[in-house]
């Protein structure tokens, strides 16, 4: 759904348990902040704090936090208030003593209070007493105490610009500058007793990240998440993960992305990385010499980047970095930071999230090719004939190839059904061989037998996964037995012509090549004639860091004669480079394919009619049995004889429009429809048991915000008829107050009389004892 209109609606708990609420929708009629919307409100007065960067905020309740940093001139050691109710300003209550002045230190939230680690202190403005420090503070919010935890034993070496974070009540701290060198070490300790609190240096394993500083960090999924920051070594945009439990680190690749799909955002330091629901959200910082405002977002569960095209209406904050944010409910708040020219800010934006539960289409695809049932096709592969089930739906809507191949073999297997039932006798041609029961389609037909010659089980089955998730299993790092599995992979995407699982497979190998391995690719590319792969394996071999190492290997000594000219050639005469100005193909999506499928690219392959009001329309049992747990159950227990299922949503019958808005739903997970359709479909979720509320959420918030002078009669009718009475309230409401406008629209005369009444009395309700006496003065 376009962010353009959308509004955020209350979020809308899913209990599969709770049949009462089936029938009850309950709306809230007011106004909702719009989605991806950027709001500047007021900036902090120069009397309540100085404008600042390198400073901290922290969310608690319905207020936002801020302390230190510095103004250009000096560091800062206050602490301000800002309320985001009331938008507005103030400084926060303290006692005691306050950490010293200081900038570039972390502030995180337990319980109820805030705690303040390390940092840079000293007199800037003088350029004296300049240190790191590695003291940990304590402010409570409901008294402004300030205390010093003096701890005993061993800690983390003094540092600034480091990531903090809460976790399972203890503070972890990770990486930062520590006056000479960057760092990338870890620490944690527990707040949950000060009396017997230690620092324990935490031994990391993995892909630990790279010495750093100026980066943030996010925890989602009980996982820690740090993007980019200054580093000594290379700067690069890499995201890692650290999962606590196991001290383990990861780097999170992006070889998966597609060309032409949106990329990480480019390498940068003092940016924010805030985490909401199942997403990170990446905001500013210094990116090669400048100051983007563009919003990332990445969605930790599908491991994909974007960038957030901002509503109509925001007030967009410039570029900045050394700026920082909270979170508080639905949206992100950020303050302050350097924007052009060293100029520190006083600004505080307010960006509103979405918060819709995520699309399960690649999901539930995947797990239809997981699970195996409702196979209708046989793929018999290779020399050895090794067989591979599948779904006739999902593959001829993905790849035009093997469509080809399964007409094919529909039309001999129809040809020879037809030569058989011709012939008179039992046994004189012998039936189709016998098939296990469970590979049995619905209906006690054979498996469609496909033979595809070229291609080896392996292989296959990943090039399926593909068709059914958009996606491939991401090889393992160093092992080349997985690379040569891809090549094959690859291979076979240019012989069925699926341009977007080349781009994957491309990217995948290139991404893979390593010292040790790139000779064993470069050997099989040739052997497989893949060209583009082989020409990327010479020219990572004469690079001059490579080129010794490489040769040097006993791999070397067994390779092909050809090639090693090739490579001793390529080394002393390297071909010019070429640039291809032509743009990439990445081909068709899962939802783009899905789409043109029920659109009208399936009709041949339908093989289940549903009757809505008697009116049939073709469809695909499974995709009905993905994406549908009610459909799943009926064609795996109940399955018609006639293949015919009748359509309804509990006791009601959904309009013909808000039918084929659910089959969007089901088919490619389109949300988009008019209002009306939306009063039809809030409780299809539970009835047909998808797999998340994702639906249901839309409808709701479709319904409370889209309601107007144009449509109040179509949604009058499907309130009617879906008995949404709080609904059919507000839109007599809007009537009876908008009645000269609703009274020239043409669907009031196709009323029935019910509601024609029912419009009349609201009208007669809404007179007053005034009116109806100036009306009687008039008769």
């Amino acid at each position: 759904m376009s962010c353009k209109s959308t509004k955020v609606a209350p979020s809308v708990d899913f209990d599969h348990s709770c049949s009462d609420s089936v029938e009850y929708l309950t709306l809230n009629f007011g106004p909702f902040e719009t989605v991806h919307r950027w709001r500047r409100l007021p900036p902090c007065d120069e009397f309540v704090g100085a404008r600042r960067s390198k400073h901290t905020v922290v969310a608690y309740r319905d207020a936002i936090y801020v302390f230190g940093g510095d103004n250009g001139k000096n560091m800062l050691n206050d602490l301000l208030r800002f309320d985001v109710k009331d938008c507005s300003w103030c400084r926060a209550f303290t006692t005691g003593t306050p950490p010293a002045p200081r900038y570039h230190h972390s502030a995180v939230v337990y319980g109820s209070s805030m705690f303040v680690f390390g940092g840079y202190t000293g007199d800037i403005y003088s350029n004296s007493n300049l240190k790191n420090k590695n003291d940990l503070f304590e402010y409570k919010f409901a008294t402004g105490q300030w205390t010093e935890w003096k701890v005993e034993g061993s800690l983390p070496v003094a540092r600034s610009a480091h990531g903090a974070t809460v976790y399972s009540d203890k503070l972890w701290i990770f990486a930062g500058y520590d006056g000479n060198a960057r760092l990338n070490d870890m620490w944690t300790i527990s707040l949950q007793d000060r009396e017997h609190a230690c620092w324990e240096e935490i031994d990391q394993s993995g892909e630990i990240p790279p010495s750093c500083c100026n980066f943030p960090v996010a925890v989602c999924r009980d996982k820690m998440f740090v993007f980019s920051g200054q580093s000594g070594a290379k700067i690069t945009n890499n995201l890692f993960q650290f999962e606590f439990n196991g001290h383990m680190w990861t780097r999170i690749p992006t070889e998966h992305l597609l060309r032409g799909s949106p990329p990480p955002p480019q390498r940068r330091y003092g940016h924010t990385m805030v985490a909401f629901d199942r997403h990170l959200y990446v905001f500013g910082g210094a990116a090669d010499n400048t100051l983007p405002n563009e919003l990332h977002c990445y969605d930790v569960d599908s491991q994909t980047w974007e960038v957030i095209q901002p509503s109509l209406d925001s007030e967009m904050p410039s570029g900045r970095l050394f700026h920082a944010a909270a979170v508080i409910q639905d949206a992100m708040y950020i303050f302050g930071g350097t924007v052009d020219n060293n100029v520190r800010s006083g600004e505080m934006y307010r960006f509103q999230f979405s918060c819709y539960p995520k699309c399960t289409l690649h999901e539930d695809y995947g797990k239809l090719w997981e699970n195996r049932q409702f196979c209708d096709v046989e793929f018999i592969l290779g020399e050895r004939e090794e067989r591979v089930l599948g779904h006739i739906a999902i593959v001829t809507a993905r790849c035009q190839w093997l469509r080809k191949k399964i007409l094919q073999a529909r039309d001999r297997q129809r040809q020879k059904t037809k030569q058989e039932s011709s012939e008179e006798g039992e046994g004189a041609a012998g039936g189709p061989r016998d098939i296990p029961a469970g590979n049995r389609q619905s209906g006690t037909q054979p498996l469609l037998e496909v033979f595809i010659r070229e291609a080896e089980a392996q292989p296959f089955e990943v090039l399926m996964q593909f068709l059914y998730t958009d996606k491939i299993q991401y090889p393992r790092r160093g092992h080349v037995q997985d690379v040569l599995l891809i090549m094959d992979v690859y291979k076979l995407a240019l012989s069925f012509k699926l341009s977007r699982l080349e781009q994957l497979c491309v990217q995948y190998i290139e991404a893979s090549v390593d010292l040790q391995n790139v000779l064993s690719v470069c050997e099989n590319a040739n052997k497989l004639q893949l060209d583009q792969l082989k020409e990327h394996c010479l020219n990572f071999v004469v690079k001059e860091s490579h080129f010794n190492q490489v040769i040097m290997t006993k791999e070397f000594e067994h390779l092909s004669t050809p090639l090693i000219v090739e490579i001793v050639r390529r080394k002393q005469h390297p071909p010019p480079r070429l640039y291809s100005d032509q743009p990439v193909d990445i081909g068709t999506s899962l939802v783009q394919d899905m789409k043109a499928y029920l659109e009208g690219g399936g009709l041949e392959f339908c093989d289940i009619i549903l009757l809505l009001d008697g009116h049939p329309r073709p469809a695909h049992k499974a995709i009905l049995a993905a994406r549908s747990s009610y459909f799943e159950a009926m064609f795996r227990s109940f399955m018609p004889e006639d293949g015919q299922v009748n359509i309804s949503i509990g006791e009601m019958v959904p309009s013909k429009q808000a039918f084929e808005s659910m089959l969007r739903y089901i088919y490619y997970g389109d949300v988009n429809m008019p209002p009306e359709d939306s009063l039809y479909l809030f409780s299809a979720p539970y009835y047909y048991g998808f797999s998340n509320n994702r639906l249901q959420a839309y409808c709701k918030q479709n319904l409370e915000m889209n309601v107007t002078v144009e449509n109040v009669l179509q949604i009058l009718e499907a309130a009617d008829k879906t008995q949404a009475l709080d609904m059919k309230k507000h839109c007599l409401h809007i009537i009876v107050h908008q009645f000269i406008k609703v009274s020239k629209l043409p669907n009031l005369r196709s009323l029935s009389q019910l509601l024609l009444l029912d419009i009349i009395e609201s009208l007669a309700t809404h007179i007053s004892d005034k009116q109806c006496a100036e009306m009687g003065s008039d008769i």
